[in-house]
């Protein structure tokens, strides 16, 4: 009896220990499983502010970009010549790069233009100059943000333009670059002097004797004496060959500056676009050859300095796949773009 009782009073502590470890290790589990969940909902919530975040950077980038494209495409043909756009011209004072938005050369003028694309709709009496920046306030937001005067930032542009064109061989009077203020924006409503709105850029005409009408006309001839031949095509091709940013074409008439930086993909692909750098190629142009959009023509040109255009015996073309990347880093930011092959309609390479 005594034995019986021995060993069912065992046998209870056995089942009491074996249940009170399987309550143990069910409640660390179940701890654990917990905390492994929320970590999991704690990173996708990070991850999903972050991407909507980049977007709407990325966002801001190519409206940016697309609206100074939208500038220098309309001037080319209003006035002619050539514009030059993101250019990064060395400064010999700071031994820096000054980024530059567009230079525009014609015959007998040399203009320099800078594009601040304010976006929202700004407040009554809001954008102003005040101790040399402005004050500007969206009025959807309520946020004011202070910039530095952009009419005072271009004039310093061109003067480090002008010292740079020194420095190549081409000696210019100074100030013979005029400076102009583009707000191509439609929202914007009250604005400083000595810019160009929205209103006035859409309005502009050649004139005969002037290279801008309305308020560019500050900024025109003035004076000037026409521009020899062999100098005006000197300017041109230092400015062909200044220093740029690289330049994305997207989908839907869309512009991004930045820095190329590698394709990513399937080795073979990889492989097929390696003698694509940028010492070799100054420009690519992307076609869709097949039915669903699986493969595509890439076609680039050798770089060549003699000459502005490629004839078309000179392209050269590879067919790779529709989900080769293109890694981008965005102007004047650490982000990198990546964005499907694709997507892109051209890519133009800066030496």
């Amino acid at each position: 009896m005594c034995i019986e009782i021995f060993c069912f009073f065992i046998f209870v502590n056995i089942a009491f220990f074996c249940c009170l470890f399987v309550y143990t290790v069910f409640r660390f589990f179940y701890f654990y499983f917990i905390t492994t969940i929320a970590m999991f909902c704690c990173l996708f919530i990070y991850a999903l502010f972050s991407c909507l975040f980049d977007e709407v950077v990325l966002e801001i980038q190519t409206s940016d970009s697309s609206a100074l494209f939208e500038v220098a495409n309309r001037f080319e043909k209003l006035y002619g010549g050539k514009v030059y756009v993101g250019l990064r011209i060395p400064d010999a004072d700071t031994g820096s790069r000054q980024n530059v938005d567009m230079a525009l050369v014609t015959e007998g003028d040399a203009v320099v233009i800078s594009v601040k694309n304010l976006s929202g709709t700004v407040s009554s009496g809001i954008v102003s100059l005040k101790s040399g920046s402005w004050n500007c306030e969206s009025g959807n937001k309520h946020q004011t943000e202070r910039l530095p005067d952009p009419v005072m930032e271009t004039k310093k542009q061109a003067s480090i333009l002008e010292s740079y064109l020194e420095q190549r061989g081409v000696a210019l009077p100074e100030g013979y670059f005029s400076c102009k203020v583009v707000l191509p924006n439609p929202n914007l409503r009250d604005f400083p002097f000595d810019v160009i709105t929205y209103n006035q850029w859409v309005q502009q005409k050649p004139e005969p004797n002037s290279m801008f009408s309305g308020r560019l006309n500050g900024a025109s001839r003035g004076g000037k004496k026409e521009m020899p031949e062999s100098l005006h095509q000197k300017l041109n091709f230092i400015l062909r060959t200044a220093p740029m940013w690289d330049r994305l074409e997207l989908e839907g008439n869309k512009y991004v500056l930045g820095e190329f930086l590698e394709f990513k993909g399937e080795l073979a692909d990889i492989w097929a676009l390696k003698n694509i750098k940028r010492s070799k190629v100054s420009h690519l142009i992307i076609k869709n050859i097949s039915l669903f959009g699986s493969t595509l023509q890439v076609l680039y040109s050798p770089r060549d300095y003699r000459s502005e255009g490629t004839s078309d015996s000179e392209w050269k073309k590879v067919t790779v796949r529709s989900s080769t990347e293109v890694f981008f880093r965005l102007e004047n930011s650490t982000k990198v773009r990546k964005s499907k092959l694709s997507s892109i309609i051209s890519l133009s390479l800066t030496a």
